[in-house]
């Protein structure tokens, strides 16, 4: 049985749980807190020496760490990666802009205001998270003004990888009543199967 490395309120540990579920896969979860810095023991870090979670046990000494190579691993002959060469690549494509342009402002806001609960001493980095928070979620709206799903218009990874910040994003200080494609989004992801909220377990 794979074994979750996990910190409840990440959005990154929340893609894995979530993938592993609405793939009915069971799984072990470990709860890593990274504000006693859980994550920088020897034992944890013999697992990942990046120190981050999630890091997902496949089997005794086998662990995968990044959150989208996670799901990209679980994904493989599934629903949720597609079949076809180019969706394949457009669903990377997500990931990676996922990771560069979205995540490193959403979520790290979030970690700030929400988690650390630090807003005022991280108030001029703040604002220019805001810029360019605000620059991938437009990005995303125009995108999904067009079609129901990130990619070819079913539900895969690229959905689960993006909304796990997304749809917390108030909680780092961003406004979404605008997005009103985003927040279309919202409704479909979370009518799919066997969906989990971001605080399950």
């Amino acid at each position: 049985m794979y074994k979750l490395y996990d910190f409840l309120p990440s959005g990154n540990c929340y893609k894995v749980r979530l993938l592993l579920t609405q793939l009915q896969i069971p799984f072990t979860r470990i709860e890593i807190n990274i504000l006693n810095q859980e994550t920088r023991t020897p034992d944890f870090l013999a697992k990942n020496p990046n120190g981050r979670v999630p890091v997902l046990e496949i089997s005794s000494n086998q662990y995968l760490a990044e959150s989208n190579a996670i799901l990209f691993y679980l994904s493989q002959n599934t629903n949720y990666f597609p079949s076809n060469t180019f969706e394949k690549a457009q669903v990377m494509q997500w990931l990676f802009f996922e990771q560069y342009s979205h995540e490193p402002n959403l979520a790290t806001s979030r970690y700030w205001i929400s988690i650390l609960r630090k807003a005022a001493e991280y108030q001029e980095a703040l604002q220019q998270k805001q810029v360019l928070g605000y620059a991938a979620l437009n990005v995303m709206e125009n995108h999904l003004k067009k079609q129901d799903f990130l990619v070819g218009n079913i539900y895969t990874i690229a959905d689960i990888a993006l909304y796990a910040y997304t749809h917390v994003a108030e909680e780092g200080g961003f406004d979404l009543t605008q997005f009103t494609a985003i927040q279309a989004w919202f409704k479909r992801v979370e009518n799919q199967p066997k969906y989990l909220k971001i605080n399950d377990i």
